[in-house]
């Protein structure tokens, strides 16, 4: 259901668009000017999120390092659990006895779970060739000529028509997951919000691959779309998750218009996907390209989430051409790694530097680890191989990522957007480099 409504609200809320669905509703409260970027609200039955908003990322149904309480005091909204890891362990069926993946974690508000699409990329093509979601489009190692040559090549997964097969990373046994599993497997997960099973390519494929794996994900995404029909029809309850599908294409622009065309179209009974996701990998150099190509397609009304992009830069890019919601690993895996965010760049704390540095990480950060401790004793916890490291500089990477969107999104309600843009990319990029 869509409906719009103009009424002043202390000179921010212009209009309202609003998608209604059973426990989901989607609103516009502001949009920016000659742009796509837009400040809203999301229900979900656990919890409003806040729009623009960052989704922690929880693989396993767990923050890496931190605990449900201490990801929810940084200002987190949501978390995403992985799809193809929760399925080999603990499996399923188990996380389903447990009432879900919030229950099961201790986390009281909004989840999502992603298909395992990304897990097809990682453990197929990209596997052994280091190959991530963005990539420099001048580098010429991560080219791949032929395609159908490299059989040999080690890989955990192979894509088919119908679905995809791979050896478990964990003990090697062979499982196929079809867009029906990747459905029933995310029902059982009980997240709030899921998503069609897809296929995530590498942007150095070449056209003819690219086009093939679109027309798959295409077919994939209807099978999805039914099987979730199906599964809410039989199930008697006042819960019934959301479907985003996921646009694919690529770098190319026909590919990723046909691929929002054909997915903000499709329906099955009368019932179409309730938000959209976007996939797939991005030459750093065009992604800005790529994202606002499908959204000025995919309908306004409906909310849109960039896959496995976190980088500040690209969340200020992402929001200016209207995504709402964003996941991504960095916060906490940087984090473990001793690589910490700041408005002035990242910094290594392992660096000589910070040795007998006693300041915080930043001044005026309100998160726990600035608050409580300084750069010497966190460069001297990743000197000496302490867990307290990791968890400490998680604590601050995800604290400053989740709060600058929220400062966006605030920038957006403030008419400010902009200023607050130039002003902070301009300090944060000339350090990066």
């Amino acid at each position: 259901m869509l409906c719009s409504a103009r009424r002043p609200a202390q000179g921010i809320l212009e209009t309202t668009f609003v998608y209604h669905m059973k426990n989901f509703d989607f609103k516009i409260l502001k949009k920016l000017e000659n742009s796509l970027g837009r400040a809203g609200t999301l229900e979900t039955p656990h919890g409003v999120i806040e729009t623009p908003a960052f989704v922690a990322v929880g693989t396993k149904a767990t923050i890496k390092s931190l605990n449900p309480d201490q990801v929810k005091d940084i200002g987190t909204q949501v978390v995403l659990g992985n799809t193809y890891h929760l399925y080999l362990q603990p499996g399923d069926e188990i996380v389903a006895k447990a009432g879900g993946i919030g229950k099961f974690m201790n986390w009281s508000g909004p989840t999502m779970t992603d298909s395992g699409g990304f897990q097809v990329f990682s453990l197929g093509v990209a596997y052994g060739k280091d190959i991530s979601k963005v990539i420099k489009i001048t580098d010429p190692s991560l080219m791949i000529p032929e395609r159908f040559d490299d059989s040999d090549a080690p890989r955990l997964a192979k894509v088919g028509q119908d679905g995809v097969s791979f050896k478990s990373h964990l003990d090697g046994t062979i499982h196929y997951i079809t867009p029906e599993k990747s459905i029933e497997i995310q029902h059982n997960l009980g997240a709030d919000i899921i998503f069609a099973f897809d296929e995530c390519t590498s942007p150095a494929e070449d056209l003819k691959y690219q086009e093939e794996a679109l027309n798959r994900t295409h077919a994939w995404a209807k099978r999805c779309l039914e099987r979730h029909v199906k599964l809410n029809s039989e199930v008697n309850s006042n819960f019934a998750p959301a479907l985003f599908g996921i646009v694919q294409g690529g770098r190319e622009e026909s590919l990723r218009k046909k691929s929002a065309k054909i997915i903000s179209e499709m329906s099955v009974d009368g019932k179409s996907f309730d938000g959209f996701g976007i996939g797939g990998s991005f030459a750093k150099e065009d992604m800005s390209t790529a994202v606002k190509w499908v959204n000025e397609i995919l309908p306004e009304e409906k909310p849109r989430h960039l896959l496995g992009i976190g980088e500040p830069e690209d969340l200020f890019m992402g929001i200016e051409n209207g995504v709402d919601l964003f996941d991504c690993v960095l916060p906490t895996r940087l984090g473990r790694n001793g690589t910490i965010y700041t408005k002035s760049g990242k910094i290594h704390i392992e660096n000589t530097k910070y040795r007998e540095d006693f300041s915080p990480i930043e001044d005026d950060c309100e998160c726990y680890t600035c608050k409580s401790y300084t750069r010497a004793y966190i460069a001297h916890l990743f000197h000496g191989k302490e867990m307290l490291a990791g968890t400490l500089a998680s604590t601050h990477n995800l604290y400053f990522i989740v709060n600058l969107v929220k400062k966006i999104r605030r920038s957006i309600l403030d008419g400010n957007f902009h200023e607050f843009k130039v002003e902070f990319l301009e300090k944060y990029l000339k350090s990066n480099n």
